[in-house]
């Protein structure tokens, strides 16, 4: 999969696309986590099921996608409208949406703001509520880190929270990884995501209204958003399926792909 760009006023949002312009398949979009990129999802990449087109983008900053010249006013609406922006470009006027931890913030951020486009939701290794004094304060310092030390700065802290215990003792190579990707992405982007987790609204009031299918996915080792907050949300949404992946810790597609793989690929069959 080629990186595409799209244009839109005066950004550029960049993009992975399993079939470019193919609108005879469905199409689901996968939103990667902080402070990652759209080749975070390489493994699904690797495993579409028939039938369906995939689209991954690296939200607003990373990857090749700009960020704003201005950071003042910054939401977590503007990774969601980046992906309306996009989908309409694309002539998709719908899709099944899936977010890992921030872009399950984006995801959900999608669902208040443009409903229509969602088919599907995928939540995985995310949560609804919003920071807590702790995790604000966990923020700042971090955003004190990229100015100091910079993205390999961040990737050194975030490191031991991002990976399980399994991988970190049985597969170095998924830590080399994240690493490269974290170091890939520019000060500026892990800035403006922080800013617009900090300031994310609690969505808890949002899960009951949930309407379209809806999968729950959560590493069973994830300490950043724990498999508890994970069961709270499938409780509080209506009909939605929970699986939680042995072995895994936050960034569960790429600790265990082949059962985030299968899960995702189960729910897809079902729509």
């Amino acid at each position: 999969m080629t990186r595409q760009y799209c244009h839109v006023g005066s950004s550029t949002i960049a993009y992975l696309d399993s079939a470019p312009g193919d609108s005879t398949l469905r199409t689901y979009v996968l939103l990667h986590a902080f402070p990652l990129g759209a080749n975070q999802w390489e493994p699904q990449i690797r495993s579409i099921p028939a039938g369906w087109r995939l689209i991954t983008p690296d939200l607003r900053g990373f990857g090749g996608s700009t960020e704003l010249d201005s950071l003042n006013a910054l939401a977590i609406t503007d990774f969601a409208d980046d992906v309306v922006d996009l989908l309409k470009e694309l002539s998709v006027e719908r899709a099944v949406i899936g977010g890992l931890s921030m872009g399950g913030y984006a995801a959900l951020a999608l669902l208040q703001g443009a409903p229509q486009v969602i088919e599907a939701l995928v939540l995985a290794d995310t949560r609804a509520t919003a920071d807590s004094p702790e995790g604000r304060a966990n923020r700042r310092n971090l955003l004190a880190l990229v100015d100091r030390e910079g993205p390999s700065g961040v990737a050194r802290e975030m490191m031991p929270k991002l990976l399980g215990k399994t991988t970190r003792e049985s597969n170095p190579g998924i830590e080399a990884q994240v690493r490269r990707l974290i170091k890939q992405q520019s000060p500026v982007a892990i800035r403006g995501a922080i800013h617009r987790m900090m300031q994310r609204p609690d969505s808890t009031a949002l899960l009951p209204q949930i309407t379209v299918p809806t999968l729950v996915i959560v590493g069973e080792e994830d300490e950043l958003t724990p498999p508890e907050d994970s069961r709270r949300m499938a409780e509080a949404v209506p009909g939605a399926t929970l699986v939680t992946i042995p072995g895994a810790g936050h960034l569960s597609n790429l600790e265990q792909p082949d059962a985030f793989n299968a899960a995702l690929t189960a729910f897809l069959a079902k729509l």
